[in-house]
């Protein structure tokens, strides 16, 4: 049955321009369904789109997108759209957030969904909250009995107060070589590599610019590999594993975006006992957040053959380098069926 799809892209975000690679990918999977294309600038505007899709890359969305808002309202339902000063009702039954990182990843645009009564895809605001908070998801995580490499966490005030006793901290838990993270954000930004203490306070007052809240991981010598979770609750399935080849020390922005030396390998190649075990662990993260919809699960597999978790992400990239939509092509679910089953699951789970 068609319906009307609100897909929802950019965003106030440090990671605006990868929702904008992302969702082209979305747009042309979703054949048999009105797609209504919003984006949100930097700043926070939502203007709509009703041209070409084969436009959307190249449009100036300042000169050529419409005013829009998304309604709270229940009753009157359904994006409205500023047109001529005159405010013009659009219907939506589903909406799609292709938006990475704050402010769309993290439950903020999910509650906006929830107080308007509509359906969309996706985890909900606990679930997209608690996955988007990396020292949460260690609670969580060390709470399943999941390994996961030491870390530490800081708030700013404890890192602009006694940076002395903080870097002392780090020294006895992580040593260095570690990582250094911001709590809150995705995609590597402001994460840094931290060799040795000179490195560490530039490294954690640039994180505190993202995020109020740091996290410090020990680094381990590692494979990275990735897991996609489909569906919800018990029924909720996994992919096979993918493999991710940096061209960098480490999986960093550059390395995900920029650099056309990294790689992906799908399936990934590892024993049966391996792949069951990782597949167990996304299962069970995903279910104890209560995950709907979608999730990819990483983590790394050290020297010794032993899987950490590394993170979770509810709102996976889709952009040319992005392993979700690869990872379920290998499990014999094409990307145009794998969007029709994430409308499908936001619809029934929200009826």
């Amino acid at each position: 049955m068609t319906k009307n799809v609100l897909v929802l892209f950019g965003g106030v975000s440090p990671e605006h321009d990868i929702s904008k690679k992302s969702v082209t990918s979305v747009l042309h999977a979703l054949n048999g369904h009105t797609v209504i294309p919003v984006y949100i600038t930097r700043e926070g505007k939502w203007l709509m789109y009703d041209g070409k899709l084969d436009n959307i890359a190249g449009i100036n969305w300042e000169k050529f997108g419409t005013p829009a808002i998304l309604s709270p309202d229940r009753v009157n339902r359904g994006l409205l759209r500023i047109v001529s000063e005159k405010v013009k009702a659009v219907p939506v039954d589903v909406v799609f957030p292709v938006l990475h990182g704050p402010n769309g990843e993290d439950g903020t645009i999910q509650g906006l969904c929830d107080l308007a009564g509509i359906p969309y895809v996706g985890c909900n605001v606990a679930a997209s909250a608690v996955a988007m908070d990396k020292a949460i998801m260690k609670l969580v995580v060390k709470g399943l009995k999941i390994p996961q490499a030491d870390y530490l966490v800081f708030g700013a005030d404890e890192i602009k107060t006694d940076i002395k006793e903080v870097m002392k901290k780090i020294r006895y838990k992580a040593g260095y070589p570690c990582f250094v993270k911001p709590a809150v954000g995705g995609s590597a930004i402001g994460v840094a590599k931290v060799k040795d203490k000179k490195e560490l306070p530039a490294a954690l007052n640039a994180a505190l610019k993202l995020s109020s809240r740091v996290v410090v991981e020990k680094a381990v010598e590692c494979r990275e590999i990735e897991v996609g979770v489909l569906g919800k609750g018990i029924t909720a399935k996994v992919s096979v594993p993918g493999e991710v080849l940096s061209a960098n020390e480490f999986y960093d922005y550059e390395a995900k975006y920029e650099n056309p030396e990294s790689k992906t390998v799908v399936p990934a190649d590892l024993p049966k006992e391996t792949v069951e075990q990782l597949q167990s662990y996304a299962l069970e993260i995903f279910r104890a957040i209560g995950g709907s919809g979608m999730s990819r699960v990483d983590f790394f597999i050290d020297t010794k053959g032993k899987i950490l978790f590394n993170e979770i992400n509810t709102v996976p990239g889709f952009t040319s380098i992005s392993m979700y939509a690869d990872m379920w092509k290998a499990n014999g679910i094409p990307w145009d069926k794998l969007i029709g089953q994430l409308i499908e699951i936001a619809l029934e789970s929200r009826a």
